[in-house]
């Protein structure tokens, strides 16, 4: 894996680290500010989704983090690949079901960085 591959990887789970904490620590602060489209009465009663939604995106931030310290090239280009094609599977999700906002900050970057993995594991 590059050393451009590294650095969006490691861009990429800084996010997810982001998503993780404001949905399960600050969901009641930083979500309202986020998510301005939803009821500000709905917050209280959907921290514990929002907690669960946070865990998730925890373990994506994980598994790219993880990538980083796999010596085989290969097998750091596979786990990364997994990992992102997860990412823009619900960057493409919430797009469709939420926002389209969701496909430019949470699927592009993940798309942009899995094409550069591709290419440079092919090459």
């Amino acid at each position: 894996m590059n050393t451009i591959s590294k650095i969006l990887i490691v861009v990429i789970a800084l996010e997810h680290l982001y998503f993780m904490y404001f949905e399960m620590f600050a969901w009641e602060t930083i979500g309202k500010k986020t998510f301005k489209s939803l009821p500000e009465h709905l917050f209280k009663p959907t921290k514990g989704l929002a907690a669960n939604q946070g865990l998730y995106n925890g373990f994506l931030a994980a598994g790219l983090i993880w990538s980083l310290f796999i010596t085989d090239s290969g097998w750091s280009v596979n786990i990364a690949t997994f990992f992102l094609s997860c990412i823009i599977i619900a960057g493409v999700y919430g797009a469709i079901s939420a926002s389209r906002k969701i496909f430019y900050i949470q699927a592009m970057p993940a798309i942009v960085t899995l094409t550069i993995n591709l290419i440079q594991k092919h090459f």
